[in-house]
């Protein structure tokens, strides 16, 4: 596993790895709101994926996890709320 160090919290870096389309919609909601999310999909122009729309690039088969973090770094959501909001990384080494 990769350690990273984000403002001082370390976590794993596999939870990001893995995130599924309907966790993407999850997060897309909770961060945006349903109908903000559905708009920003939409029409976002995401230039990491040669200027495809969110909704664009998972019909072309990227990863929703390169998506989700391409539309965190437009929209200037901080680095804290990328894993989501109010989630902490699971401990995988917890006693």
């Amino acid at each position: 596993m990769v350690w990273v160090c984000l403002r001082g919290i370390a976590f794993f870096t596999s939870y990001l790895l893995m995130v599924r389309h309907s966790d993407f919609q999850i997060l897309m909601n909770d961060e945006f709101g349903a109908e903000y999310a559905a708009v920003l999909l939409r029409d976002l122009a995401l230039i990491e994926f040669g200027d495809l729309t969110g909704n664009k690039a998972l019909e072309a088969g990227f990863e929703p996890k390169s998506i989700w973090l391409a539309i965190c770094k437009a929209q200037g959501i901080p680095e804290d709320r990328w894993l989501g909001l109010n989630k902490k990384p699971k401990d995988k080494h917890a006693e």
